[in-house]
C-alpha cells in the first residue's frame, strides 16, 4: 500500500461532530462512510490514524472511495481566509446541503474566484471542479442545481398529435359533437376499444399477506400467451360489455359488432359507434365475417365516428379500460377462462352501480387549448 498524500487532522470539535453524526444514524449510508473514513484516518493526537488498507478491511469499502474521501477533505479545507467554509460538511449534523445566503453564495463564489482565477491557464477543470459548491458538500447537491434542468438519461413515451394538422381537428370535433348530444334512448351512444393481456402463470406458491408484510410473489413466472379484450361502452347508459377473445382479427370485431347490434341494443333505431382508427375496425371487416345481405344489415345499424389518429383519449372506452386494468388485470392471470371470469365480474359491480361518464371538453375548448392543432389560415 503506497504513502497517504493527503493526510487528515482532526481537531476535537470536528471529531465530537463526526462521532455523533454516526451514533445518531440518520444520515445517509455513504455520507456515515465517509464520517467512519475521516475518523479512522485521523493522524492529530488522540486519533488512530489508520492506514488504507486498515480502513478497507476495517469498513468494507474500497481504495477509490477512502483515498477521494481524504482528498476532499483535505484539499478543500486549505482556502486561506475561507478554510473554514470548506468545513461545512463536519459543521453540520448530518453532513447534508444547507441552501446559503446571498451573502454566503457571493463569498463562495469570491473564493473560487480567488483559488481559482479564470485568467490562469494552468488551472485545468479538475483544479476548478469545486468552484460551485462549498468544502464537503456533494456536486450532485450543489445550490445551483433546478428541478427543470435537462435529465438525457429519462424519457418517455406519449401520444404527440400532428402539429397544424386538418384531418386530426375534423375527427376531433367530429367526435367533440358526439359526445354533447343529449341523451336519446334510441339511438345510444358506445365506444369500442381493445386491449391485449399477457397470461402468466405462476411456478411457486405464493405466501399470503400478513401483518407489516404484503403478499409475496416469486419473479419467475410461466408466460402463458396472449388473449384480447374488447370494450364497450355506453357512457350514457352507464353500461359496459367486455369480451375476451384468442385474437383480435376482423371476424373477431365484426362478431362483437354483431351481439352489439343484436343482443345488446336490439330495439335501437341506430347505434352511434365511436372507435379508434385500427385497421381492423372497419365496414369491411363485417364483409369478411358475414354474407353479403347479413354485413350490410349490420352496418347499417351503425353510426360511424373515428377518432383522429394519434388522438385516441378521445375514446371513453380507453378511460374505462384503463379502470378495468387497474381494478382486476394488475395481476398475474394464468389462462384466458381465468381473466373471463374476472374481468365479468367487474363488468357486473361497474354495471350494477351504474357507472357513467360525462364529457365536458367542447370544440370551442379544443379551439383555445389546442390552437397548435389547427392549420393557420
Amino acid at each position: 500500500m503506497s504513502a497517504k498524500k493527503f493526510i487528515v487532522e482532526l481537531d476535537t470539535e470536528e471529531r465530537a461532530r463526526l462521532n455523533a453524526l454516526i451514533s445518531k444514524g440518520k444520515a445517509p449510508a455513504k455520507v456515515i462512510l465517509k464520517a467512519r473514513i475521516l475518523l479512522k484516518a485521523d493522524t492529530a493526537a488522540g486519533g488512530p490514524g489508520w492506514l488504507d488498507d486498515q480502513i478497507l478491511k476495517a469498513l468494507d469499502t474500497n481504495l477509490t472511495m477512502v483515498s477521494r474521501t481524504r482528498e476532499k477533505f483535505v484539499t478543500e479545507g486549505q482556502r486561506g481566509a475561507d478554510a473554514q467554509e470548506a468545513r461545512n460538511a463536519t459543521n453540520s449534523a448530518d453532513f447534508r446541503w444547507r441552501s446559503p445566503s446571498e451573502a454566503d453564495r457571493t463569498g463562495l463564489h469570491q473564493a473560487a474566484a480567488r483559488s481559482c482565477p479564470l485568467d490562469d491557464p494552468s488551472v485545468g477543470r479538475s483544479g476548478c471542479r469545486a468552484q460551485h459548491r462549498t468544502g464537503g458538500a456533494f456536486q450532485y447537491r450543489r445550490p445551483c442545481a433546478q428541478k427543470n434542468e435537462l435529465k438525457p438519461h429519462l424519457t418517455d413515451y406519449w401520444v404527440i398529435p400532428p402539429k397544424a394538422n386538418a384531418a386530426f381537428v375534423a375527427a376531433m370535433e367530429d367526435v367533440l359533437e358526439v359526445y354533447h348530444r343529449p341523451h336519446d334512448p334510441r339511438r345510444p351512444l358506445v365506444c369500442l376499444d381493445e386491449t391485449s393481456k399477457q397470461l402468466v402463470a405462476e411456478t411457486r406458491t405464493p405466501e399470503a399477506m400478513r401483518p407489516g408484510q404484503p403478499a409475496r410473489h416469486d419473479y419467475e413466472y410461466k408466460r402463458n400467451g396472449t388473449a384480447n379484450i374488447f370494450m364497450l361502452f355506453a357512457p350514457l347508459e352507464g353500461w359496459r360489455h367486455v369480451e375476451v377473445t384468442e385474437r383480435r382479427t376482423a371476424i373477431d370485431y365484426a362478431k362483437i359488432l354483431r351481439d352489439l347490434s343484436d343482443t345488446h341494443f336490439p330495439k335501437a333505431e341506430k347505434i352511434v359507434l365511436v372507435q379508434d382508427n385500427l385497421n381492423t375496425h372497419t365496414p369491411a371487416s363485417l364483409y369478411e365475417a358475414f354474407e353479403p345481405a347479413e354485413a350490410r344489415r349490420i352496418i347499417e345499424r351503425f353510426e360511424w365516428h373515428y377518432t383522429p389518429k394519434h388522438g385516441s383519449w378521445l375514446n371513453l372506452a380507453e378511460s374505462e379500460l384503463a379502470v378495468l386494468s387497474s381494478q382486476c388485470l394488475a395481476r398475474r392471470i394464468a389462462d384466458a377462462d381465468t381473466l373471463a371470469t374476472e374481468v365479468a365480474a367487474c363488468r357486473a359491480r361497474r354495471n350494477t352501480h351504474n357507472a357513467k361518464a360525462k364529457w365536458h371538453f367542447t370544440s370551442a375548448d379544443a379551439r383555445v387549448k389546442l390552437k397548435s392543432l389547427y392549420p393557420a389560415l
